[in-house]
């Protein structure tokens, strides 16, 4: 399924992660509901490209739902700034400026404080990302910039540090730590934050720059993928 995410073959994907009974010792807490969210907000966004914008609502209100075949719940507080962000352009599609707005406003909430994503419930700076694209349709346009460039500072003055990992902690998302390389792992972090900071701020060139650098570390990388198409 996330290969088929990755390649862009999302209806596949789709139908794969909706017709499979999961359980949690497949491989790794949050793993399964990332890719039922991946699929569903890819081909939303395809609709909303051809304003099919009652598709796009009903696709994404899906991946607010966890249904029982993921074999895991959602987490109390989990970020949802992108998918209330799409749905906040359908609504606006959709002449309903009133509940777009509303859309607008949750997407723009949460936590702002970049950090590194050890941890599958971790604060991931696509998240913040999107914060930032729904204070700007919100027109509070210093805001915005402070989170873009919050990504960017955070990546410039992370990206050589060393990482030391608490082998004793909960809720890792690989199972494979002691074959990692956490140096690597974390300078495609920060190249990823300082990709989206970039394209954030409507620096296209070098947000394609940071992205590529992602890419070229990580070539597995979703969030590279889906925001260098978005470029």
């Amino acid at each position: 399924i996330t290969l088929l995410n990755s390649v862009g073959d999302y209806e596949t994907a789709k139908t794969l992660v909706d017709s499979h009974k999961f359980h949690p010792w497949e491989g790794g807490e949050g793993k399964v509901p990332t890719q039922y969210q991946i699929c569903r907000i890819e081909l939303a966004k395809i609709a909303l490209k051809e304003s099919r914008y009652e598709d796009t609502v009903t696709l994404l209100e899906e991946c607010k739902i966890y249904p029982h075949n993921l074999g895991e719940g959602k987490l109390q507080g989990a970020q949802e700034n992108d998918i209330n962000y799409w749905l906040a352009l359908a609504y606006d599609g959709l002449s309903k400026v009133d509940t777009a707005n509303a859309h607008y406003k949750l997407a723009s909430k949460g936590l702002s404080e970049p950090c590194d994503v050890m941890y599958y419930n971790d604060q991931k700076p696509d998240k913040i990302f999107y914060q930032g694209l729904s204070l700007l349709k919100l027109d509070d346009k210093t805001e915005a910039e402070r989170r873009f460039k919050r990504l960017i500072s955070y990546g410039e003055e992370n990206i050589n540090k060393e990482v030391k990992i608490d082998f004793f902690a909960v809720s890792l998302p690989d199972l494979l730590i002691w074959e990692d390389d956490l140096n690597i792992r974390k300078q495609t972090h920060c190249n990823y934050m300082m990709g989206l900071g970039y394209l954030g701020l409507g620096d296209r060139e070098n947000a394609t720059k940071y992205l590529k650098l992602v890419a070229e570390l990580d070539n597995n990388n979703q969030g590279a993928t889906i925001h260098l198409n978005m470029i």
